[in-house]
């Protein structure tokens, strides 16, 4: 079954005092064209991250978002009462020297001043964690390919029943097409003969109105557009990664589509290629949506 290119995936993991949360949202691209927003602790595994979705999503226009959230049980901003009292220190001194009075709120104006309320130890990622955030970022890849089988199942079916619709119109022309041989001969032979005076050769009339209806004969537009009908239906049914395959098939039958148009000289002919044009466009709308 064919997939489609958009998707949406979401996953959230809780480890320690923290929970955080995967995203995924993919649109139709011809590349794979991967944007990602990945909180400070892990972006140093970015690469790892990249070659993971990579691999999985193959095309689209991905934006990927790793952010996390603390938990009720998390300790509180530190504060870091060395540097508080080294502020005192300097701020009293600066005063005195200067003659200047103090301020009347010292715990506000000293809980202002630069990394007082600020966190000095580094965090580490550490294995465990990154197994908790990797199998996160794998349950999301995975919510997105289903989301994708399941624009994909729409699809296949929007498609076949388009597919369906020209091979109808196709074996509609056949009619028209056999009328259409006669009134070209009819119409010329009743001009020829409203003219009593002019002498034609009936044999080199006979020769000139077969070249120019074989010229007009669209036998080979025919067989070639049927079979590109049972080719789109053979590719689809191979699986996803045929986005880009049915997309030029669905341009080889717009060309044969259009060729029996120029050479169908009678106006239900032209109004049934029409017909097949509009659902040939729906088609190829919806075929940039296809992995």
């Amino acid at each position: 079954m064919i997939q489609s290119m958009t998707g949406y995936g979401k996953a959230v993991v809780t480890y320690g005092d923290k929970k955080i949360s995967v995203e995924i949202k993919s649109l139709n691209s011809k590349s794979l064209d991967l944007s990602t927003r990945i909180a400070p602790l892990y972006r140093e595994r970015e690469m790892e991250i990249r070659h993971k979705l990579a691999a999985v999503l193959q095309r689209g226009k991905v934006d990927f978002s790793i952010w996390t959230e603390a938990t009720g049980g998390a300790d509180a901003t530190p504060v870091n009462r060395e540097l508080l009292k080294n502020y005192y220190r300097q701020l009293s001194d600066i005063s005195a020297e200067l003659g200047i009075g103090t301020p009347q709120d010292w715990l506000a104006t000293l809980l202002r001043m630069p990394d007082v309320l600020a966190r000095t130890e580094q965090e580490t990622l550490g294995e465990a964690e990154w197994q908790a955030v990797s199998g996160a970022v794998d349950e999301a890849l995975e919510r997105l390919v289903e989301f994708r089988a399941q624009e994909g199942a729409a699809l296949e079916r929007k498609f076949t029943e388009k597919i369906d619709n020209i091979a109808a119109l196709l074996a509609a022309i056949e009619p028209y097409e056999t009328q259409r041989v006669e009134k070209i001969r009819s119409r010329i032979i009743d001009g020829l003969n409203s003219i009593p005076e002019v002498e034609y050769d009936k044999n080199r009339l006979e020769q000139e109105l077969i070249y120019y209806i074989e010229k007009l004969d669209i036998s080979e537009e025919k067989q070639r557009l049927a079979n590109h009908l049972k080719y789109f239906r053979e590719t689809m049914a191979d699986g996803h990664g045929q986005g880009k395959k049915l997309g030029f098939i669905a341009q080889e039958m717009g060309r044969e589509i259009n060729t029996t148009g120029s050479k169908s000289n009678n106006a239900e002919m032209q109004n049934i290629v029409v017909r097949m044009k509009d659902e040939l466009e729906q088609i190829k709308e919806q075929v940039l949506n296809v992995l």
